[in-house]
């Protein structure tokens, strides 16, 4: 599979005739990672879910290749891994189900229950896969989110407030994944927290 590189070229974005921010430029390839960090209602979180592909730009594009070939954000939905404390899961299914039909919505291939199981472990609910979610605390539902976002091997991991509603043993696992693509792929956080923000080469302060 084609490497992949995410560049933004002059974004821009405006909220009801106010300008959050503007003139955000990077390039983006693998083991390259970006946090952006700012105060409350800088537009971290939205910056990050123009990346990923979530929200539109007011001005400015982000553009993905795939090798030298420019190609949509539909066509690598599924090498995009996100996470974020506003993301819902579907509080009537378990962990195993949720796992399976959030994958199917991004891709066509659904993970084994042999790599679910893993990944439950990984994440620490494996005791709870059978388990409604709606019966899940705050931080077993972010941790499931991670195992949602992570089971694929992502080519890029956004992570918007990494490690909200997680005890020291949960931050312990995403600084985990943290580490992994680190080493293998594109990584995008949005915190200010000052030890996340040390994660990224490259720094956009909003």
């Amino acid at each position: 599979m084609m490497t992949l590189a995410v560049q933004a070229k002059n974004l821009q974005k405006d909220f009801n005739r106010r300008t959050i921010f503007k003139g955000i430029s990077f390039e983006l390839g693998e083991q390259r990672s970006l946090v952006v960090t700012g105060k409350n209602g800088s537009g971290k979180s939205t910056l990050v879910k123009i990346v990923a592909g979530l929200l539109s730009a007011t001005k400015g594009s982000v553009e993905y290749r795939t090798g030298n070939t420019n190609v949509s954000i539909d066509d690598i939905r599924d090498r995009i891994g996100f996470v974020s404390p506003y993301l819902n899961l579907y509080d009537e299914f378990d962990a195993v189900e949720n796992i399976k039909v959030l994958s199917s919505i991004r891709s066509s291939s659904v993970p084994t229950d042999s790599a679910i199981q893993t990944m439950l472990e990984r994440v620490g609910i494996a005791a709870r896969a059978r388990n409604l979610v709606r019966t899940y605390s705050s931080g077993m539902k972010q941790r499931l989110k991670y195992a949602v976002a992570a089971i694929h091997k992502p080519d890029l991991l956004i992570l918007d407030e990494p490690t909200a509603n997680l005890d020291e043993e949960g931050a312990a696992v995403v600084r985990s994944f943290v580490r992994e693509q680190e080493e293998r792929g594109i990584l995008v956080v949005a915190t200010n927290d000052p030890a996340e923000i040390r994660w990224g080469k490259i720094i956009v302060r909003l």
